[in-house]
């Protein structure tokens, strides 16, 4: 087990994140508070979310060619380079002027983020050579887990920073971190990271592998029920039908990804406490089961003409419990199933679904607040949810399975 490469990379993953998460909760809020809609909220973040199946598709086969190192660094410069170009948007601007600048800042974030995912996720593996598959899930369970609840402090802190001391001041500060941050991690990590030992070709990073196939299709739905509420629609429904403050909806998300998070790295233990210590298709089959019934619950408590905010913060908890266990289920099988020489494309690929699935419950989340509210984006994840858990149900076994044994 590399330790000392794994602490470096969850360091600058952890940073980026806290970044990413609050630059999300300052754009949505400065810019809903200048008068944008829903749908122009969306659109705020729609080259964001495409970039990011761009970056994952053609990330893992630069980092297999190139190394991890330059995926993870290039991460760092590209979300210091958006933050700045962010600063300088004025309230003065035309509509068509600030949504196209601010699209174009968020397509470099969204990169980033993309870069630094896939390379942190796929460099997991590597440092984890020799080790068995329980201790796989447990580290990927700990790195994905940690980086939510980064994530989630990240929603809390831009709430606080948009109330205290302004949109401009708060990206200066989050740039100068994450440069800091660049240049301790620069001299850091080795260039062959990663890098495939064989020569892969660029038409190999469209997977033609059944499991990996699948189970990408099953993390655009499972993202895509998540963000259809998440980004845009429940932001506005406390702001507006509850009267929130900018400060309390960044808590309130905040909570939720926090927690989120820590369910995520406690996966492992929860999953074999329940009897389920080797994780297998039928594992997510389980728990996406448990998911159809609690997003039809919480579809049920919000189609009220005025739905309690009790049930409707009660449903939202229970559902980012049960969607934790199967993001994390899902997180580990990819590995399971990539070859290890190739892990990096397998996990671009993978993650370029997740981000489609990002962009798909954006766009959604825009779109069916604007129309139907809260409770409309609440029944399109539920229909989501029974469409990946159906997924998982043709799963092929683990027979692709590859945690190498040390040499």
């Amino acid at each position: 087990m590399n330790t000392r490469g794994y602490v470096i990379v969850t360091a600058s993953y952890w940073a980026l994140t806290l970044t990413d998460g609050a630059l999300r909760m300052l754009v949505t809020l400065y810019f809903h508070q200048l008068g944008y809609t829903s749908l122009d909220l969306a659109l705020l973040f729609l080259l964001y979310e495409f970039c990011g199946i761009l970056t994952n598709l053609l990330g893992g086969w630069l980092a297999a060619r190139l190394g991890l190192r330059v995926t993870l660094l290039a991460g760092l410069w590209l979300q210091v380079v958006a933050l700045l170009m962010l600063s300088f948007v004025q309230p003065t601007w035309t509509l068509v002027l600030s949504v196209g600048y601010v699209m174009a800042a968020q397509a470099l974030s969204g990169i980033a983020k993309d870069l630094m995912k896939l390379g942190s996720k796929s460099a997991v593996k590597s440092f984890v050579s020799g080790q068995d598959a329980s201790t796989l899930f447990r580290w990927v369970g700990w790195l994905t887990g940690s980086k939510n609840a980064l994530k989630g402090l990240g929603f809390f802190m831009g709430g606080v920073m948009l109330d205290t001391i302004g949109f401009t001041v708060s990206l200066w500060i989050m740039a100068g971190g994450l440069l800091a941050v660049l240049v301790l991690a620069t001299g850091q990590l080795t260039g062959d990271l990663g890098k495939s030992k064989r020569q892969v070709t660029f038409f190999q990073i469209f997977s033609r592998r059944p499991a990996i196939n699948i189970l990408s299709l099953g993390r655009l739905c499972l993202f895509g029920s998540r963000d259809v509420w998440f980004v845009v629609a429940l932001p506005l429904f406390l702001i507006d039908v509850m009267g929130w403050s900018f400060a309390w909806v960044g808590a309130c998300l905040a909570s939720w990804i926090i927690g989120y998070g820590l369910v995520q790295a406690a996966a492992p233990k929860a999953l074999s406490i329940a009897g389920e210590s080797v994780i297998t298709a039928r594992t997510a089959q389980i728990c996406g089961s448990v998911l159809i019934v609690v997003s039809g619950g919480l579809a049920m408590g919000a189609s009220n003409v005025m739905p309690s905010i009790g049930v409707v913060l009660t449903g939202l908890a229970a559902f980012g419990i049960v969607f934790a266990l199967n993001s994390s289920v899902h997180s580990y099988l990819v590995l399971a199933y990539a070859e290890f020489d190739t892990v990096a494309m397998d996990v671009g690929f993978y993650y370029m679904a997740n981000a489609a699935g990002r962009l798909l419950g954006t766009l959604m989340s825009g779109w069916l607040y604007l129309e139907t509210g809260l409770a409309g984006c609440l029944w399109m994840s539920m229909g989501l949810v029974v469409t990946a858990t159906g997924l998982m149900f043709v799963l092929p076994s683990i027979k692709y399975a590859s945690v190498p044994t040390s040499k």
